[in-house]
């Protein structure tokens, strides 16, 4: 059955799409470790990511998410620290598709949702780009060590990495 969400938040206004796949159905070439509510959970993006768009998502989303009810927080985060960049920043390299103007993870959550858009191929192709901190976490890093590289642990976890099992 086909779904239609209407969006009404800070960034959006009225914006519509269409949930066309079952929840959680991915491609082969896009496997990632963690849900949207995993990450929450863990504690991404200093918690400010999701406080004003919350009724666009399920509520069990919510339930245990590590959110920030003020400015964002590194200590929401699973390691404790600063892994973004600015909004700003990812506007002017071009990251940002009007559709998902909170970037990537916007992408994500509407995606496993079972949104499909043009901007589908590449989103997948940044979110496999990130496999090279992977590799860098396991050259430098012992396995297990989670004091080892927080910062590139926390980057990962924000796109769906679970850096803790490196």
């Amino acid at each position: 059955m086909v779904k239609i969400v209407v969006v009404n938040d800070l960034m959006q206004t009225d914006y519509r799409y269409v949930l066309t796949e079952p929840e959680g159905k991915f491609p082969p070439s896009f496997r990632p470790d963690l849900t949207p509510k995993e990450m929450l959970e863990l504690g991404v993006f200093g918690g400010k990511y999701m406080t004003d768009c919350r009724a666009e998502f399920p509520a069990e989303w919510f339930a245990h998410a590590k959110l920030s009810p003020g400015r964002r927080d590194p200590e929401q985060n699973y390691f404790r620290v600063d892994a973004s960049q600015p909004l700003a920043l990812w506007r002017a390299r071009g990251w940002i598709h009007p559709d998902d103007p909170r970037g990537w993870f916007q992408w994500y959550c509407r995606y496993y949702r079972g949104r499909r858009s043009p901007d589908d191929e590449r989103q997948i192709a940044r979110w496999r780009a990130m496999a090279r901190h992977v590799a860098q976490l396991r050259a430098a890093c012992a396995r297990g060590d989670l004091t080892c590289r927080p910062r590139q642990r926390q980057a990962l976890l924000h796109w769906a990495y679970d850096s803790r099992r490196i």
